[in-house]
């Protein structure tokens, strides 16, 4: 029987590159090599190649992060070289990077999200303005970064200022939101047409992060994940049911995993992954295998779906 030839494409430019290498290796060793033909390319030395070896391919697996993966970047050129991936195309990629679009997604959808602010570093109102509006603690955010990147958590204005000033040295326009006081859960979701919720992941970051940071994320031993995650029966499905309007929202395919709080009963979502973390042990994988799926098997069905016609 021949070989599938997948292209596996991780790396990249941005700050997410080292964690996209760790994961594309990860995605490497649990792919079935007797029934795969897997090469390999980083898109900041492997591009020209990439285009060389298009009409060899068969489908491609992303595994990439933050701007030049994650935002339509990549997806645009496999479209142009007819190469089928997983998950979300061009458009949706782009909207759920953009955490000031994504959010006008979900509010037309429905969705709860915390009230926000968004401007650029001309345009931006006073620690004091931004504290009579949205109170305080916020959240602030540069609009085009994952991973919690460069996102801070104040408490003051002193706080303020100065996450205002580090989420700038990111991107041109910055999100400060109300911050929520509550759990936090993410929800994947699984699937094409006929879509699949995955058992919510409970994100419990230790006491010496303010919140899910980049290194309470990739740090071992930092944060507690439970899944399935400690909500009522109710409270479940409505977040179950948040994550698929969101990933309908934004127009998603494949996969995607949706961040959210819980607060007083409501469900407010944060923010769609359209590339969520693929190692064994990531939050969708979680979700995945509390839902009978290992982690081969899921990546043969993402495979699957990259394939499947429209």
């Amino acid at each position: 029987m021949k070989k599938m030839r997948v292209a596996l494409i991780a790396g990249g430019k941005s700050s997410e590159r080292e964690v996209s290498l760790k994961s594309g290796e990860q995605v490497f060793q649990s792919l079935n090599q007797a029934k795969y033909d897997i090469r390999r390319y980083d898109p900041r030395n492997d591009l020209e190649r990439l285009v060389r070896e298009a009409g060899e391919l068969d489908v491609a697996l992303i595994i990439m992060h933050g701007r030049g993966g994650e935002d339509g970047s990549i997806q645009g050129l496999l479209d142009l070289l007819e190469i089928p991936y997983q998950g979300s195309g061009v458009l949706a990629s782009a909207l759920a990077m953009n955490k000031e679009l994504s959010k006008i997604m979900y509010l037309q959808a429905g969705l709860k999200v915390p009230h926000a602010l968004v401007f650029t570093q001309k345009e931006a109102p006073a620690a004091k303005q931004i504290k009579e509006k949205l109170g305080l603690p916020v959240v602030i955010k540069p609009v085009h970064e994952g991973s919690s990147i460069g996102i801070t958590i104040a408490k003051n204005l002193k706080e303020l200022e100065q996450g205002l000033a580090a989420a700038f040295k990111y991107d041109y326009r910055v999100l400060v939101e109300a911050f929520i006081e509550g759990p936090e859960v993410t929800g994947g979701v699984l699937g094409n047409v006929e879509l699949q919720a995955l058992p919510l992941v409970e994100i419990v970051p230790a006491t010496t992060y303010p919140f899910f940071t980049y290194e309470a994320k990739y740090q071992a031993g930092a944060t507690t994940e439970i899944c399935p995650a400690r909500l009522d029966p109710e409270l479940t499905d409505a977040a179950q049911r948040c994550a698929l309007i969101a990933h309908q929202a934004l127009g998603c395919r494949g996969y995607s995993r949706t961040d959210m709080k819980v607060k007083d009963g409501e469900i407010y979502v944060l923010e769609t992954n359209t590339i969520p973390g693929m190692t064994a042990t990531s939050l969708f994988p979680q979700g995945a295998k509390a839902a009978g799926i290992e982690f081969p098997a899921l990546l043969d069905k993402l495979i699957e779906l990259a394939l499947e016609k429209n």
